[in-house]
């Protein structure tokens, strides 16, 4: 049973429910609009290798939302100050898509806070590159339809693939996501530059890529690899960018052997 709990780091409130585990710390940090409580399923089962925290990132679920700034580094700067303000010690960072590109920048602001890295088909869009293959008005259209109230049923045309029990833990808690956050953050996918902090990260880390999705490409691993020679790679061969949603197993074998100490026998 998850237990929720709110802390104050880097000057506003930030929500997370914690996954007791006998593990080592591990923040999760989902991607763009997916408050901490849609990770419940995967978390608990990570719970099992982990002592899990998931956070609401700023402007989504239950954490301080309005007029803030949502840009990469001020969400980065986020889950730094988390860290320390929780008390974790130096706890393993997974952050899903927008979430593992904040693990990437957070890493670099504070090289010794942190662990290890879990990095879950992060968008590799950015100035120079391809566009993000997901269009903004998925995002628009599917929250403003969550603002004034809607099903799963209503929630399946944009989540077909998803279990009934999923589309309506998502139509329950989308409106959560701030419209202006997301759009700064969706913004943000093809201004901010993550590949330039790569060079800079030595911690140990893991690229879970999902096969099944556009997001990245053998050209962007290799890419990455050499950017970051100290990257594992593991990849979920026919699940979609939310891999958990697809291949839940498929997406804890790649990920619940990690140890920031080094790599899995």
């Amino acid at each position: 049973m998850a237990k929720g709990y709110n802390l104050q780091a880097n000057g506003i409130r930030h929500h997370l429910l914690h996954f007791q585990g006998d593990g080592p710390p591990m923040l999760l940090v989902p991607g763009i609009t997916s408050p901490a409580t849609t990770w419940g399923f995967v978390a608990e089962r990570l719970a099992t290798a982990f002592d899990v925290h998931v956070l609401d990132v700023r402007g989504r679920g239950l954490s301080q939302g309005g007029d803030l700034d949502y840009t990469l580094d001020a969400m980065a700067a986020d889950v730094v100050a988390l860290a320390k303000a929780a008390g974790f010690v130096k706890p393993v960072v997974l952050g899903h898509s927008m979430g593992a590109r904040t693990a990437i920048r957070a890493a670099r602001q504070a090289p010794d806070v942190f662990s290890g890295l879990i990095l879950v088909d992060p968008p590799v869009s950015g100035p120079g590159r391809r566009a993000y293959p997901s269009a903004w008005n998925w995002y628009e259209d599917s929250i403003l339809m969550a603002q004034k109230g809607c099903s799963g049923d209503d929630m399946r045309r944009f989540c077909p693939t998803w279990t009934d029990e999923q589309n309506a833990l998502r139509a329950e808690w989308l409106h959560t996501c701030q419209l202006d956050a997301i759009r700064i953050a969706y913004d943000g996918f093809h201004t901010d530059d993550i590949h330039a902090d790569l060079p800079h990260l030595a911690l140990p880390m893991r690229l879970v890529v999902a096969g099944g999705a556009p997001v990245i490409g053998a050209e962007d691993i290799d890419e990455i690899k050499t950017l970051a020679p100290v990257v594992e790679v593991r990849i979920v061969e026919k699940a979609g960018h939310m891999i958990p949603w697809d291949d839940l197993d498929g997406f804890l074998a790649a990920t619940l052997d990690f140890r920031p100490d080094g790599p899995a026998n």
